[in-house]
């Protein structure tokens, strides 16, 4: 089983990753990115002997579009897509998830991820915890992992875990990351997942964001960390009564100093604010210290 690393250049290189599993009744995909980026991912495909039809089976983490927003195109040429029971139908009916992106990015939807197009339901299967999926010699198993997102799976397939956004952000020798954005984070949850992570005990992580890494407890626990230093940064200074606006701005320069910290050129800060944009894990956390510990 060959495992094939595609940068679907998202702006910059190694920003969004898509992950090309090779089987014997031909190529699956973990991840697809955005819909701005599909000619990127088809290109690639071309380059290892495929055509989007070719693909039989498309697993997404959660339906984020930076993860998802193309998988409607694979559907159409054929492929099933494997998807959280709890997002399943926003990819047969993605208005309200692109009601919500567009509060977050406004006037920058076309430019960032383009269209998204509703998904047949005979070709979307709405997965379960724990169930395994074989496919041409290859076994796929799903573990939900709430915390990210109410909608999240991570993969695990020959011993390597495919984490999407459960398993943070880390680009090159820089910082590990956890996306917080709205509306769905729950830090606790999220925490059992990390946990879940470690008994897993994969040999390596698959990050769409970007790349393979096989430090797997020192990441994991570098997750967890900024997770929770993260969350109390924005816990003390909405306790002291601080505006929001004002916690935003702040953070963007927290964020830009954790990447500067790490040796990080201005090339790779730039590479984490397209990924993870600071402003967006600010607004994530004021809304999970709002709803679950005002």
């Amino acid at each position: 089983m060959g495992i094939k690393i595609i940068d679907l250049g998202f702006f910059e290189p190694e920003t969004i990753a898509c992950f090309l599993i090779e089987t014997g009744e031909g190529p699956i995909l973990i991840e697809t990115g955005p819909d701005t980026v599909y000619k990127n991912l088809t290109g690639s495909l071309e380059r290892y002997g495929h055509s989007e039809r070719d693909v039989r089976a498309v697993f997404v983490s959660h339906i984020h579009l930076d993860h998802a927003g193309s998988a409607w195109h694979l559907a159409d040429a054929g492929a099933t897509v494997f998807v959280n029971s709890n997002g399943a139908r926003h990819l047969s009916d993605p208005s309200r998830l692109l009601a919500s992106a567009k509060q977050i990015y406004k006037d920058d939807m076309d430019r960032l991820w383009g269209r998204s197009m509703p998904i047949s339901a005979d070709r979307i299967h709405p997965t379960v915890d724990r169930e395994v999926v074989e496919i041409g010699g290859v076994r796929v198993q799903v573990f939900e992992t709430q915390g990210h997102a109410s909608h999240h799976n991570i993969y695990l397939i020959d011993g390597m875990l495919f984490t999407g956004d459960a398993g943070g952000i880390r680009i090159k020798d820089g910082p590990v990351f956890a996306p917080t954005p709205p509306p769905d984070i729950n830090v606790e949850m999220w925490q059992g997942s990390i946990e879940k992570m470690r008994m897993l005990n994969p040999s390596a992580l698959y990050l769409t964001h970007f790349g393979v890494y096989r430090d797997v407890r020192e990441h994991l626990q570098r997750l967890e960390d900024t997770l929770l230093g993260w969350t109390d940064w924005v816990g003390t200074r909405l306790k002291q009564g601080k505006p929001e606006d004002v916690i935003v701005k702040e953070f963007e320069a927290y964020f830009r100093s954790m990447v500067e910290d790490a040796n990080g050129s201005e090339e790779l800060y730039r590479k984490y604010e397209l990924a993870d944009p600071a402003y967006m894990n600010a607004l994530g956390l004021i809304r999970y210290w709002k709803k679950f510990r005002p």
